[in-house]
């Protein structure tokens, strides 16, 4: 966090042909209120000393006993006073001796007293995977962020337990809409309701992702550190990713249902389902976190919305598709998940499912991606923060993260050829042990199927449209989906379903057109 911010600071600097200072202030004033406490820490900068010299200087960097010292960008040339990273950061820590004590302890931004309560908000969505704003406990929420309604799908009575997304009419709403689909009412030239009258047997159902940080839809903007992009503007979505852990599923390949703004278009499995049954409206539900793997079953437990007599049935899509190979351990394959352990995490999360899952509803297994994709797509181009001066590739940027033992996947984002391909071996043995679930295993409340992740024809598919591969990839961390790929995977996954499994989808609801008018007239969205 430290190299990024004085990276900025200093190529701000450099775009501006100003002071550091004067970069610092700009950086503050880009930055909204209690955020800016994330640039103060840059006050000891020196033009002469590089991020790596600065933050190791500060102590916000370390070095543990018999481990490398990392650095992101090449050691300093020799000058004056420095031959090398170690005699550079030697006079950098003279001179910033005094101001680095006033930074220890503050090892993470959660450690400043002005966002310390928020991140006691994220810790606890994070442990519970549930909305922090909810005031009747039905796991839905009126607020957007802290897992509310960006994460599921937007309550519409936060006062009333019974009331939420998803579940069948009560009384086919005639009074109130229970379902929070904005069909309640009766149409007054025949005394029908509307929610019978156009949603009776229409296949009702809704859409969960169980998933990781690709399925949460990671993303850093990368205009927060590309200085010639850079604005008060740039940094306006600032407070909203922080609190959403810089996920956002709200564009997301199978919650989305909001246009994108970080690029790119939003399309998602949620919006395709709502436009085929207008019925299906808001009844979404995004149980992802970043880091998670294979294993499940708690996040099921404590997050997933579903009430099995009440409510309607479900697609749930089954979707970790790098964690399970992904750890930034040195001993990357000692760490990966095994075939057996694969085989008894699903199995075990599946069963609890038929236990909650409305009968008639559909599971989809995704197979783990082939991350070799990264390497031979990314290795040799500049990162956003090496575009300026031409000085850091992702090759140096995955190194750093694999030094400081962070990186996302030791396993892919390594120059070690035969250890990325052992790293797809392995994912591939665990895409098989899904196919073989998805093949062998029988439940009484859902079907289930498998479909591979569609890397590959997603690839095809943004060439044909005159693309990069590289456009597929996140630029800031390198690693996850782009709002490209995950609009284009959308698509590809429709057409599947569409041709294989058209059960899945439900039929098409004949009164969409009449829904959308009668809204229309009403003023309604």
């Amino acid at each position: 966090g430290c190299v990024l911010v004085v990276s900025v600071i200093e190529q701000l600097a450099q775009w501006h042909n100003s002071t550091v200072k004067a970069a610092v202030e700009r950086l503050c004033d880009y930055i909204p209120g209690k955020y800016q406490i994330m640039c103060h820490m840059s006050r000891c900068i020196d033009k002469e000393m590089n991020a790596d010299v600065v933050c190791h200087a500060l102590r916000l960097c370390k070095q543990d006993p018999g481990q490398p010292l990392c650095h992101l960008y090449s050691p300093p040339k020799k000058e004056k006073h420095s031959s090398g990273l170690f005699n550079a950061l030697a006079y950098a820590r003279q001179k910033s001796q005094v101001r680095s004590k006033s930074f220890m302890g503050f090892s993470s931004v959660c450690a400043f007293p002005l966002l310390a309560n928020l991140c006691e908000k994220i810790k606890y969505v994070l442990r519970n995977k549930l909305p922090f704003e909810d005031f009747d406990g039905d796991k839905f929420s009126t607020f957007p962020t802290l897992r509310g309604y960006h994460w599921r799908g937007r309550d519409c009575n936060d006062k009333n337990t019974t009331v939420y997304p998803g579940r069948r009419p009560d009384n086919w709403d005639a009074k109130g809409d229970s379902n929070c689909n904005g069909i309640w009412g009766v149409d007054p030239k025949d005394g029908i309701p509307y929610e019978e009258k156009f949603c009776k047997g229409a296949d009702s159902r809704g859409v969960v992702l169980l998933g990781d940080s690709a399925g949460a839809h990671f993303h850093i903007p990368p205009e927060w550190m590309t200085v010639t992009q850079m604005s008060a503007k740039s940094f306006a979505n600032l407070p909203m990713a922080f609190s959403d852990e810089f996920d956002w599923p709200q564009f997301s390949e199978i919650t989305g249902f909001l246009n994108s703004t970080i690029g790119g278009w939003t399309d998602s499995l949620y919006l395709r389902l709502r436009k085929r049954n207008r019925c299906n409206h808001r009844d979404l539900q995004n149980i992802s976190q970043n880091g998670i793997r294979g294993r499940l079953i708690q996040e099921i437990r404590s997050g997933l919305a579903r009430n099995q007599l009440l409510d309607n049935p479900a697609i749930v899509i089954y979707a970790t598709i790098g964690n399970d190979v992904c750890n930034g351990e040195r001993d990357t394959l000692a760490h990966m998940t095994t075939p057996k352990e694969m085989l008894s995490n699903v199995v075990q999360a599946l069963r609890y499912l038929d236990s909650r899952l409305p009968n008639g509803s559909h599971v989809i297994l995704t197979g783990l991606v082939d991350g070799r994709f990264l390497w031979d797509n990314l290795h040799d181009r500049y990162h956003p923060l090496g575009q300026l001066n031409k000085d850091v590739t992702y090759s140096q940027l995955y190194s750093f993260l694999d030094c400081l033992q962070v990186s996302p996947c030791s396993g892919w984002l390594t120059p070690n050829e035969t250890l990325r391909n052992l790293t797809s071996e392995r994912a591939l043995q665990l895409s098989n042990v899904l196919k073989e679930i998805a093949r062998s295993e029988k439940f009484a409340n859902f079907d289930i199927f498998y479909m591979d992740f569609p890397l590959r024809q997603t690839a095809e598919e943004w060439r044909k449209m005159g693309g990069e591969p590289w456009q597929l990839i996140e630029p800031v961390d390198g690693f996850h989906p782009s709002q490209i790929a995950a609009a284009l995977g959308t698509g590809i996954t429709w057409q599947k379903a569409l041709h294989e499994w058209p059960q899945v989808l439900g039929k098409e609801n004949p009164f969409n057109d009449q829904i959308e008018a009668i809204f229309k007239d009403q003023g309604g969205h």
